[in-house]
């Protein structure tokens, strides 16, 4: 029989630490990097071309930071569920972002999927902490998820077949839509079942994005049923190349035979079915299918240069195999993004399993028979017309079906909507018991109209951005802490000017002064003030001193202060305030990276040096950062060490 029951994963575990207490008023970082020149758009399909252009992020509002982790790992007990049959047993993590974290197939005794054997936070979603391994389901906007180690809801579910299903949900707030992740085990079944279903309760037209991402061990073959892909690489262009081979003649439906780090989308025939394969030298390994709605495939591969190899290592220990990354998506691209129209949703169904194939076809070098003999023994293991049944009898008889037992909990935020919009969301509530510290002061200014004021010397809490939100905001009595949030609001809206002569009005008679001096620094930087915007920075980080008992705004504010005020030319003020901040904070490897650019400036040369000779570990360095190997080469001509190879391009 299946069953579904708790559990608890020990890993050696990097803590999460707290939130940053500054409001993610930037685009995300690298955002730059799923940029297409207008050349390339041009010669794109229509549809594809419009998808990659619709409604780029603006900021990460009003989603938080995520970058208090370290790299000190401990033993940590993780909340887990289990999922298993007499066939497969697979253990989710509600509690980050709903991972499938392992996938093991008893009959054989093997892992089906690359299981990471450390908790190990680096910054790769776009707000920051993320870990690498198991299955992970990206919803929001192109990268992975805001929800990457968030918790979710999780409760059970009767099945479609009247077994017990696992049900993870939750509100994402980047786009504002709730989404359901539905597991279950079919009896005797060798496949997992997954029914996924995304809703816009909203009136308004949304921009709508998911991808399926599974990690596997990189030693495999990656089969697709598609002569072409889409690469996107170092060049940030996208190229139209044939399947398997590469301009050098490479077979890069192996990961191991890619130098750099690289992402291949493929293009699938409308009509075919929708799989993708990772198996190992025996012809051993996974399958991913779905129905045709999961419209996309995608290989990622961390190559075997310098940067790739040592990304690697950073994502867990030090001899642990490395992973590709087999993906299924709702368009062709992760460049792309759908409009979900008001009151529609996007349903789909996957199903992961083992599959095992001849390895002399399917590792042979006839592209199409390999293909064929894989595409064959899916459809003995798991026929399509089985996967299309399934979705249609759970979409159908389950989805909409009541949480029986609760397992998890994940944010009041979803409650909070849903309380404003009276939305009806069957098989997802979000009860007003969930309802938070961090919510309470928006369900006041729901019911009266007046937002609270923070307590007295208290920062002004998580912000809101959404429209009705916002014209709360502008309704409501106009003291500083409301003008501080209606500033956001408006910036999130792209009404900046605005933004501006809000956050100035809170600045006249806030006692709490460093939120509303932070938000016009960044606003100062964005319209190219560089100067101005390092005093405000300072500013704000002098008038934090008398507010802030636990440290995190002095982190936060002196991290960004000290930047921007090198960045302007101004060494000395930057060395003044770097003395003011606590030691323990300067020890931090982000912050010795910012005193070795300090002795730079300073003409230190030699001392800057030294602070890369003593070793220092920037925890939250972002997925293609290269600004180690920059500074690294104002230094010296010498190699950049291995240490600080993170550079995934060719140099």
């Amino acid at each position: 029989m299946t069953t579904v029951r708790r559990a608890v994963l020990t890993l050696p575990a990097a803590p999460l630490g707290p939130d940053n207490p500054l409001p993610a008023l930037r685009a995300p970082a690298g955002a730059g990097a799923h940029a297409v020149d207008a050349r390339t758009l041009a010669e794109l399909p229509r549809d594809m071309a419009r998808g990659i252009g619709r409604a780029p992020l603006r900021s990460l509002l009003p989603v938080a930071v995520r970058d208090g982790y370290g790299r000190a790992r401990t033993p940590a007990d993780l909340d887990a569920i289990v999922i298993e049959n007499d066939r497969l047993r697979a253990t989710v993590l509600p509690g980050l972002g709903g991972r499938v974290h392992s996938l093991h197939h008893k009959p054989t005794g093997r892992e089906l999927l690359y299981r990471n054997p450390v908790f190990q936070p680096a910054a790769f979603a776009l707000n920051g902490a993320w870990f690498s391994g198991g299955i992970e389901w990206n919803i929001g906007a192109t990268g992975h998820t805001t929800l990457s180690c968030s918790p979710l809801h999780a409760a059970t579910v009767r099945a479609p077949d009247g077994g017990p299903m696992l049900r993870l949900w939750e509100w994402e707030r980047l786009r504002g839509l709730p989404f359901q992740v539905d597991l279950w085990l079919p009896e005797d079944s060798d496949f997992l079942y997954v029914g996924v279903r995304v809703r816009n309760p909203h009136e308004r037209t949304a921009p709508a994005y998911w991808w399926s991402n599974t990690a596997v061990p990189e030693e495999r073959r990656i089969l697709v049923p598609a002569d072409a892909a889409w690469h996107h690489g170092w060049e940030r262009g996208l190229n139209r190349l044939p399947v398997p081979a590469a301009e050098d003649g490479a077979d890069r439906s192996y990961p191991l035979n890619g130098v750099h780090a690289a992402d291949y989308f493929y293009d699938l025939p409308e009509g075919r079915r929708r799989w993708i394969a990772a198996l190992d030298a025996d012809g051993h390994g996974l399958v991913q299918t779905s129905t045709d709605a999961l419209r996309g495939r995608k290989l990622f591969l961390w190559g075997t240069g310098r940067g790739g190899r040592r990304w690697q290592e950073w994502l867990t220990e030090p001899g642990t195999p490395g992973y590709a990354e087999v993906q299924a998506g709702l368009a062709r691209t992760q460049l792309e993004h759908l409009e979900l129209e008001g009151g529609a949703e996007f349903s789909w169904l996957e199903a992961y399993g083992p599959l095992a194939a001849d390895p002399a076809a399917a590792l042979g070098d006839d592209w199409t028979a390999a293909r064929a003999a894989v595409e064959a023994e899916l459809a003995a293991a798991l026929p399509r017309a089985a996967v299309d049944a399934a979705h249609t009898a759970w979409r159908e008889g389950a989805a909409d079906a009541a949480p029986e037992t609760v397992l998890a909990a994940g944010s009041g935020w979803g409650a909070l909507e849903v309380l404003r919009g009276g939305y009806e969301l069957p098989g997802t509530p979000f009860p007003e018991s969930t309802l938070g510290p961090d919510q309470e002061p928006w369900r006041e200014l729901l019911r009266t109209g007046v937002l609270p004021s923070p307590a007295k010397g208290a920062g002004p809490g998580a912000p809101l951005v959404g429209a009705p939100w916002r014209d709360m905001l502008e309704t409501a009595p106009a003291d500083p802490s409301t003008e501080y949030h209606l500033g956001i609001a408006q910036w999130h809206a792209g009404d900046r000017a605005q933004a501006v002569r809000s956050w100035e009005r809170g600045l006249h008679r806030a006692e709490v002064r460093w939120p509303l001096l932070y938000c016009l620094a960044v606003a100062d930087q964005e319209d190219g003030h560089p100067l101005r915007a390092a005093e405000r920075f300072a500013d704000a980080f002098a008038d934090h001193a008398d507010h802030d008992g636990s440290g995190l705004v002095a982190a936060a504010l002196g991290r960004e202060a000290v930047a921007a005020l090198l960045a302007a030319g101004r060494s000395g003020p930057a060395r003044e305030l770097w003395g003011r901040l606590p030691d323990e904070v300067r020890g931090r490897g982000a912050f010795r990276l910012l005193e070795v650019r300090m002795l730079r400036a300073e003409g230190r040369t030699d001392e800057a040096r030294a602070v890369f000779d003593e070793g220092f570990e920037v925890a939250d360095l972002r997925e293609g950062a290269e600004v180690l190997g920059e500074v690294w080469a104002d230094l010296t001509d010498e190699p950049l060490p291995e240490a600080y190879e993170f550079r995934t391009r060719p140099h």
